[in-house]
């Protein structure tokens, strides 16, 4: 089970986890726990290191540092009174090491990759051993770990590490013969290299540890405990009638994150789909929702498209000339300068002429593919770079789509009838994801258009 930050927050919502793992665990159950800082607080330890690496007078470290110190050791008091003593004792030997840590950034005044991590790891390494005692004042066994010492091994890729295939063996040594009689709480995000330095693996690390763990004692289900009621047909700030799926298969599941829905990281998805291990997604807050339920199985109704997402404040990128038809190496040159300024390519198009090229980039990245691009065009590979930053990106997701005939038409008619014009569209041989650009005054109410026409509200298959 993986607990995310605001499931973990407040003394209320960590009694809550308490009161999700006691009975698992009374009826013989064997859980492991994976658990993020407590919400806010990672973005709060960045912002400190940042300004530490960039201040030229004192920053205010200390101050910092004992608002985390109060927030914490109150949470403990209010959730494990009789272990107060032991796990504050912890928790300020953790703050002394963080304010080591920044008083040499802000001394040599650098913060690299690897310091980085070290800092950002202390988010999780103050709330496991809460939510670790919070389960001991039930009565219930527990040990707090951080990851290298629950056997995540990753490659040394700061802010952005991926675990090894070391992992698997490493993990089932370390936790599995804690199962027994105890629940072990491991720090998630949190990693280390084979040489012991401390690694985090990047946006949605929690879930993606948990995966990880699960993969590595062979878990019957991983579930992903959060703040939604599960996976949604689409964002539910926009389409107020969006509804949560039952289940969904691990392909569709990775598209629509990958398209910014509030679901797992893709990443997160492929230690368990490796294992073929379900995955649950469900709320914390409410736990008699039965969630959604992530399996390999592709197509499990009959309902052709099972959600839709969208990605705003999004580029589009346009790369155009004659010189580039049957010219070898075109696109290796592009996308080669593109990732030297590490700029993320979402979605590719490409006319049979070879005369143009569309991409879909973050808004943010876009200068640096304008930098990156500019030098092409001044050595003749291309004629021209052109960009348009009022898009939008949309993705329609299903694994019914896959050989079904017309989905494609009854998509592009909807939007058409609602006189969304499309300006680029993009879908893989696996058919699962029909994606395309619109203006981005048309975003959300492309969404609404597609959502109606294939009635993503109504629980009925027909």
């Amino acid at each position: 089970m993986k607990f995310g930050g605001t499931s973990v927050g407040e003394a209320d919502c960590i009694r809550r986890v308490a009161d999700i793992v006691e009975p698992h665990h009374a009826a013989g159950d064997e859980v492991a726990l994976v658990v993020s800082a407590c919400s806010g607080v990672t973005d709060q330890i960045i912002a400190m290191a940042d300004e530490v690496a960039a201040s030229k007078k004192q920053p205010p470290v200390e101050t910092f540092l004992q608002a985390l110190r109060t927030r914490h050791t109150r949470l403990l008091a209010e959730v494990a009174p009789d272990h107060v003593e032991e796990v504050a004792a912890d928790i300020d030997d953790r703050l002394n090491r963080l304010q080591n840590i920044l008083t040499a950034v802000y001394t040599l005044k650098e913060l690299t990759p690897r310091s980085r991590d070290y800092i950002v790891s202390f988010g999780e390494r103050l709330s496991a051993p809460i939510v670790s005692a919070a389960l001991r004042q039930r009565g219930i066994s527990s040990v707090a770990l951080d990851g290298a010492e629950a056997g995540i091994i990753t490659t040394a890729n700061h802010g952005d590490a991926r675990a090894l295939p070391a992992s698997e063996s490493s993990i089932r040594s370390r936790v599995v013969p804690l199962l027994t009689g105890s629940v072990p709480v491991i720090m998630g995000f949190v990693g280390a290299t084979e040489q012991g330095v401390t690694t985090t693996l990047g946006r949605s690390g929690s879930d993606y540890s948990a995966a990880i763990i699960g993969a590595g004692i062979d878990a019957d289900e991983v579930w992903i405990w959060t703040d939604v009621d599960g996976v949604m047909t689409s964002d539910p700030r926009i389409i107020t009638d969006a509804r949560v799926l039952d289940d969904i298969s691990y392909l569709e599941v990775m598209e629509l994150s990958y398209f910014g829905a509030r679901v797992l990281h893709p990443r997160s998805v492929e230690p368990a789909m490796q294992k073929d291990i379900p995955i649950r997604v469900r709320n914390t807050f409410r736990p008699e929702c039965p969630g959604t339920i992530i399996l390999r199985r592709e197509h499990m109704e009959k309902r052709v498209v099972k959600a839709i997402a969208l990605i705003e404040k999004v580029a589009l990128v346009n790369i155009n000339g004659a010189q580039m038809i049957g010219r070898p190496g075109v696109a290796r040159t592009i996308f080669e300068a593109l990732a030297e300024r590490e700029v993320n390519v979402m979605m590719i198009s490409q006319g049979s002429s070879e005369a143009n090229i569309s991409i879909i980039i973050d808004e943010s990245h876009q200068d640096a593919a304008m930098c990156a691009l500019t030098p092409i065009v001044k050595q003749g590979i291309v004629r021209e770079v052109t960009y348009d930053r009022d898009v939008a990106a949309v993705a329609v997701v299903g694994a019914g789509m896959a050989g079904t005939p017309g989905t494609g038409g009854r998509i592009f008619s909807a939007l058409g009838q609602a006189g969304i014009n499309v300006m680029m569209i993009s879908q893989g041989s696996s058919e699962v994801n029909v994606s395309f650009v619109v203006k981005g005054g048309d975003g959300k109410r492309a969404l609404q258009v597609l959502h109606d026409e294939f009635h993503l509200s109504e629980n009925s298959d027909d």
